[in-house]
């Protein structure tokens, strides 16, 4: 059974979404404020957090930048605005969704459910047997562990850049667009995806690339899209 944190200050909105979780099965605990939250982290295994921005003493993108420091479980950001400024902010500081208020509390649980899924196969919870190995150059993933490697050096990847970046080691030459990455990794059509790929993408760079501003192996084909390079040595 999963352990969800909510965190938010208006605490209507953290019994109502605790009431649909509960309802489906998952184990609740609840916080007020950024503060609270990295407290009942500390002290529980939670394996998703649905966290507000806008809140007292701390807000959710610091409380989110200070988890991503020491975590990598899903977090799913709350925010009554709905620009896509705010949606990218959000993703900047590592989180992995983003939901507008007022929401259709179907809609949260549903993707509070497929994070969960992406974080359990991403190997935090349970592994496979096999092989399972992609290998690119320098650029290693082991599907079986989900350890990613570059030069033999470890790679700390968040449940939905891991996911991209094994769809792109899997299709490795192939160009895919933004919508058809996305429709591919999210399951969901692609609606306002150019900016969510992009951030994320970037943040994979970041961490695989030597110099992210001449990628060697995650390369934008300008006008098409984005391809994993392929590289003998």
């Amino acid at each position: 059974m999963y352990n969800i944190l909510i965190c938010d200050d208006d605490k209507e909105i953290v019994e109502a979404i605790g009431i649909y979780l509960v309802t489906e099965g998952y184990n609740v605990f609840k916080a007020y404020d950024g503060f609270e939250a990295l407290e009942v982290m500390r002290t529980h295994d939670i394996q998703l957090l649905i966290m507000d921005i806008m809140m007292p003493k701390m807000d959710g993108l610091r409380a989110t930048l200070q988890l991503r420091e020491k975590s990598n479980i899903p977090v799913i950001l709350l925010s009554a605005k709905s620009e896509d400024t705010d949606k990218i902010l959000g993703l900047n500081v590592g989180a992995d969704d983003y939901i507008t208020k007022p929401f259709n509390p179907l809609e949260l649980v549903a993707r509070v459910k497929s994070q969960l899924r992406r974080y359990t196969q991403l190997g935090n919870m349970k592994q496979e047997n096999g092989n399972g190995l992609l290998v690119n150059g320098g650029l290693v993933i082991d599907d079986n562990s989900k350890m990613v490697t570059v030069d033999e050096e470890p790679v700390k990847l968040t449940p939905i850049e891991y996911q991209i970046l094994k769809f792109l080691m899997e299709n490795r030459g192939r160009v895919f667009s933004t919508s058809a990455l996305y429709e591919a990794v999210w399951n969901e059509d692609a609606i306002g995806s150019e900016n969510i790929i992009a951030v994320h993408i970037r943040h994979i760079r970041e961490k695989i690339e030597i110099n992210p501003k001449e990628p060697r192996y995650l390369k934008v084909v300008w006008g098409q899209g984005y391809k994993m390079e392929k590289i003998d040595k």
